[in-house]
């Protein structure tokens, strides 16, 4: 934003956060509720045209001028929560494995097997699918850049033009695939981690990784399914020129995997390992599975960081504490997480009262409503909002509105199905340019544009939060019975 426009956005932000103060509270909320949801708006406005970083430690200020908020419980509420532990653990563990040829080993490996060789859609769908398994265990962002050479590599071989279908089918996969396998996992994934959080501060309880992507994974193979659908049938590219591509040329720059490379992605799998064996290991090791039950999710990537910093080859560490922090951690979305973690903490206050005013206030126009409509309405409430706007928010407004109302409904709406809904959805940001740093990647290669990203992303976009709502949601609220 320019100088002007840009002072304007300040001076109504504060003057919502101020303004709010004086404005007497609705029936029903009270003035600290108030104040809370001022901060709310003032902070989500320069979120949305500013910034995600630097508003968020607005956020932060404008909670210590809350009567019923201290200065303590607000940063342990923030940086102190075990989700802001998890996030800054997980994104250097993601780091040293991104740092490696591990990734890239793995996509060609994918797209130079035998079923890729068999056809050329064998080969689109096997490169697409490259991509959805790779992404549920690794950064959407990390992902979709560690792609880029490859799938530049492949343009190159088959002499792809621009505005050629296929290399428009390729990116566009690329795409749609990092945004759906977020939100098939938490695994590195902030989003469905944030919704996560959110569900445990409210309720007191814990959703495992397991049941999270008992409801997940089903949304995101339909999603997947549907995607190639979309390229089969509508975007329907000429696919002949695959015939004439050698992808053994592809592994020319691979190298042997190294004692190091091995070294870090055998500690990486350990930790995504520790993160589901708790609910798969119950009946067999009761101990095992209540030790690291007990110690949470940030536990195993505090122990493979750890183990990635004492670690060392020919001299060098597996992972340079300074260099992870510097470069591996992600602090505009940690901070803007630790934000929102403190909002949601104040909304959510029993002394303040705000979710219990919402979930009063929006109960009236629900009252009535087939939960099955409910939980649709959410669903395309999230949707929507993602590809409109931060990931971050949505999560953040949508769970602060959602999660109350499913916890008074008196079992007809299961919160925690609904929370992990919230977090896959939230994922599923590929239509505008707004929602997600992928998004102006993929147009800023020119092998698409913002017109062909909203004309097939907006029916997937469509297509998944049906599966999320008909599908995902009933999974989760047979197997989450917390």
């Amino acid at each position: 934003m320019k100088g002007t426009k840009r002072t304007v956005v300040y001076l109504i932000s504060l003057l919502i956060i101020l303004g709010f103060w004086m404005i007497p509270a609705p029936a029903g909320m009270s003035a600290s509720g108030m104040q809370v949801l001022g901060i709310l708006l003032g902070v989500l406005l320069l979120w949305l045209t500013e910034s995600i970083d630097w508003p968020s430690y607005l956020c932060l200020a404008g909670l210590t001028l809350v009567p019923e908020l201290k200065m303590g419980s607000i940063l342990s509420s923030s940086f102190g929560n075990s989700t802001f532990a998890f996030l800054l653990f997980t994104f250097m563990c993601t780091y040293a494995v991104g740092q490696t040829s591990f990734v890239k080993r793995c996509a060609i490996g994918f797209i130079t097997n035998r079923l890729a060789s068999k056809g050329s859609w064998w080969f689109i769908t096997i490169y697409c699918l490259s991509v959805l398994l790779i992404g549920m265990v690794m950064s959407p962002v990390v992902l979709f850049v560690i792609y880029m050479p490859i799938l530049n590599s492949v343009c190159s071989e088959l002499k792809l033009e621009k505005s050629d279908k296929l290399a428009n089918t390729l990116i566009l996969g690329t795409l749609f695939s990092c945004a759906i396998s977020c939100g098939m996992t938490p695994i590195s994934h902030t989003f469905p981690v944030m919704a996560l959080g959110f569900y445990n501060q409210m309720s007191g309880s814990t959703i495992s990784y397991a049941h999270y992507m008992a409801e997940a994974i089903p949304v995101g193979l339909i999603s997947f399914v549907a995607m190639l659908a979309i390229f089969r049938f509508i975007l329907r590219p000429d696919t002949a020129k695959l015939r004439e591509l050698n992808a053994e040329n592809l592994k020319a720059d691979l190298k042997p995997m190294e004692k190091r490379e091995k070294w870090i992605v055998g500690i990486f799998f350990a930790v995504v390992v520790a993160w589901v064996m708790p609910e798969f290991l119950k009946g067999v090791l009761p101990g095992v599975a209540s030790f690291f039950s007990a110690r949470g999710t940030t536990f195993p990537p505090m122990i493979g960081a750890i183990a990635m910093f004492m670690i060392s080859i020919d001299g060098k560490p597996l992972l340079n504490f300074k260099e992870a922090m510097s470069k591996g951690v992600q602090w505009g979305g940690l901070v803007m997480a630790a934000a929102t973690l403190a909002i949601g903490s104040a909304m959510t206050n029993a002394d303040i009262g705000l979710t219990a005013w919402l979930s009063g206030a929006i109960e009236p126009v629900l009252t009535g409503l087939n939960p099955v409509l409910i939980v649709l309405v959410f669903a395309v409430w999230t949707y929507i909002m993602t590809n409109a706007c931060s990931n971050m928010v949505t999560v953040t407004v949508v769970c602060a509105v959602a999660l109350p109302i499913c916890l008074a409904s008196g079992g007809a709406l299961n919160a925690a199905s609904m929370a992990a809904m919230i977090g896959m959805g939230a994922s599923y940001a590929f239509v505008l340019p707004p929602a997600h740093p992928n998004v102006a990647l993929a147009i800023g290669t020119g092998w698409t544009n913002t017109s062909q990203v909203v004309k097939y992303g907006l029916p997937l976009m469509v297509i998944a939060l049906l599966a999320a709502a008909f599908v995902g949601y009933p999974i989760g609220s047979a197997l989450m019975l917390y």
